[in-house]
């Protein structure tokens, strides 16, 4: 299909989109001081306007608490101390929120804020109430605007980039794409060329360079990383330049603008994403070859039979990486036994277990029902 049908079936369609946007394109620069873009704020603000009375609703996953701190306290480099960066972020919050409280006023159009730690989307009920929110304030008329809470964020919790936490957000919505606003057209070859589609992105991840800006975090490295994440829960993604006039109302239009990564062939619903794409895994399991077979290819249960390896420490619900005996990621899961109980009954089976543990057990270590398997 050519390029331009895959855009306006894919994009054109799309009725819940995240939208995120850098710090780069939310400040502008005279000499080394910072300021918001206000001009640049209001236009994003005009574009989600417009979108909304076409009945699609926009997400925005904005950057630029830090920068907006830096303006109001005079700093003219992103702090590097941990206290005086969330005291930076803690301020520049409400000065973000006012710019963009100013700007949808305009269209009659309240905003919510709403900012997360990594940790909130490791937590499965946070994770549903994360959508549950968003929804609502869509429900209501405001356009919910999220952002990680650097005030509070210590390296940890921190997702490393808002690029990410856009690419959760969009699978936590399950919206049906993802754009990601940038100041360079898209993902460029080797000789500076804009590639228009990607359809396996590890073919791609060698173009990237290391760095970031100087008032952000993140590069083009940690937007292929976030379109990979919605591509393989099966939506779309779009890096693109936040510089073009009216980017956002184009892109879903169909235009032909920037990077496309185009989503995988199945579509995760909202567990399967919630486990093989957002949660952080507690803990390794190595499984053998025809455990490897069981799973993948006839979608079995994972049994204490095929397992030979366990690294770190897990409690029962908790979520698993399964590898392969050559190191490759295979799936994840929830598992039913502790890494305690677990290497009790590595290499067991399951008529074995009561003897072993004490009590009555599952005759799985991971449910099918509860394994994603992944790639």
């Amino acid at each position: 299909m050519p390029s331009t049908e895959l855009r306006q079936t894919v994009l054109t369609t799309a009725r819940s989109v995240v939208v995120k946007i850098g710090t780069q394109l939310l400040t502008s620069e005279n000499g080394d001081t910072p300021s918001l873009d206000a001009a640049f704020i209001r236009q994003i603000a005009k574009q989600v306007a417009q979108l909304r009375k076409d009945g699609r609703r926009v997400t925005l996953v904005s950057s630029g608490a830090v920068g907006a701190g830096c303006v109001s306290l005079g700093i003219e480099k992103r702090p590097t101390d941990l206290a005086e960066l969330q005291a930076v972020a803690a301020i520049g919050q409400r000065q973000l929120m006012t710019e963009w409280h100013k700007a949808f006023s305009r269209y009659k159009l309240s905003v919510g804020q709403v900012v997360l730690t990594r940790t909130d989307f490791d937590d499965r009920v946070r994770f549903l109430n994360i959508r549950n929110c968003v929804n609502k304030l869509h429900e209501l008329g405001s356009v919910p605007i999220l952002n990680e809470n650097d005030a509070v964020a210590v390296d940890e919790l921190r997702f490393g980039d808002n690029d990410l936490l856009a690419a959760m957000t969009t699978n936590a919505l399950r919206a049906d794409a993802l754009l990601l606003l940038t100041t360079v057209d898209g993902l460029l070859d080797e000789n500076g060329k804009l590639i228009d589609l990607i359809d396996d992105m590890s073919t791609y991840q060698g173009l990237t360079r290391a760095g970031s800006s100087k008032w952000g975090r993140g590069g083009m490295s940690t937007k292929l990383e976030a379109a990979k994440l919605v591509m393989d829960a099966g939506e779309v993604s779009v890096i693109a330049s936040g510089l073009e006039d009216n980017i956002v109302t184009r892109v879903l239009a169909g235009e032909k603008l920037g990077t496309v990564c185009l989503p995988a062939g199945r579509k995760m619903d909202s567990r399967q994403r919630w486990i093989a794409l957002t949660a952080r895994p507690s803990g390794t399991i190595g499984i053998d070859d025809g455990a490897c077979k069981a799973i993948c290819d006839k979608h079995k249960s994972l049994l204490a039979s095929g397992v030979t390896q366990i690294t770190g420490r897990f409690d029962r619900g908790d979520i698993l990486l399964v590898r392969s005996e050559t190191g490759k990621e295979l799936a994840r899961g929830l598992t039913n036994y502790s890494a305690e109980e677990l290497r009790l009954i590595m290499g067991k089976r399951s008529s074995q277990f009561q003897k072993l543990l004490g009590n009555a057990a599952y005759d799985e270590v991971i449910h099918r029902d509860n394994l994603v398997v992944l790639g």
